[in-house]
């Protein structure tokens, strides 16, 4: 896609520290780390989110973004990964790209980059397990299977 910086990255034309390039997508290091050796790795197509990326590309994408978490943290003494990607919100490129941040004991990393809560009772929780189970489009793939009810503000 024309101006964007991944795109130009995944074809040569714009600079970047690339730890790989290969058929499921090219990895390379974050200008902004959380750490050093914060790696993100994208497909080889322009797409926005997880969600547009091809079932059949799933396997292969998701094989190099492992084998690049193992090479983060063998390859920073890193003493485990964080692994996450963002679709839309918070995604500073609108582009498909999976972090891999390189974690070591009291790094000072909490989690995630959110307060965290507890839903306050189990119904609640069965509830909203019901709306997202719903909307599961099936391994098949088709349409929603009918379980549980709409989500939250449906009608």
């Amino acid at each position: 896609m024309k101006d964007c910086p991944f795109c130009a990255i995944v074809a040569g034309t714009a600079p970047a520290f690339t730890v790989a390039r290969e058929a499921a997508g090219t990895a390379f290091l974050d200008l902004r780390p959380v750490f050093p050796g914060h790696v993100l790795v994208v497909p080889p197509v322009h797409l926005e989110t997880l969600s547009d990326l091809p079932a059949a590309a799933l396997p292969g994408y998701f094989a190099l973004v492992q084998r690049v978490a193992r090479a983060v943290e063998s390859g920073m003494s890193a003493g485990g990964t964080f692994v996450a990607m963002n679709n839309r919100i918070s995604q500073s490129v609108p582009h498909l790209h999976t972090h891999v941040v390189p974690r070591r004991p009291k790094d000072g990393l909490r989690g995630f980059f959110w307060p965290r809560g507890r839903y306050p009772d189990d119904e609640q929780a069965t509830e909203v397990a019901a709306w997202i189970a719903a909307a599961l489009v099936p391994a098949s793939g088709g349409e929603p299977s009918p379980v549980g009810k709409a989500g939250p503000g449906a009608e």
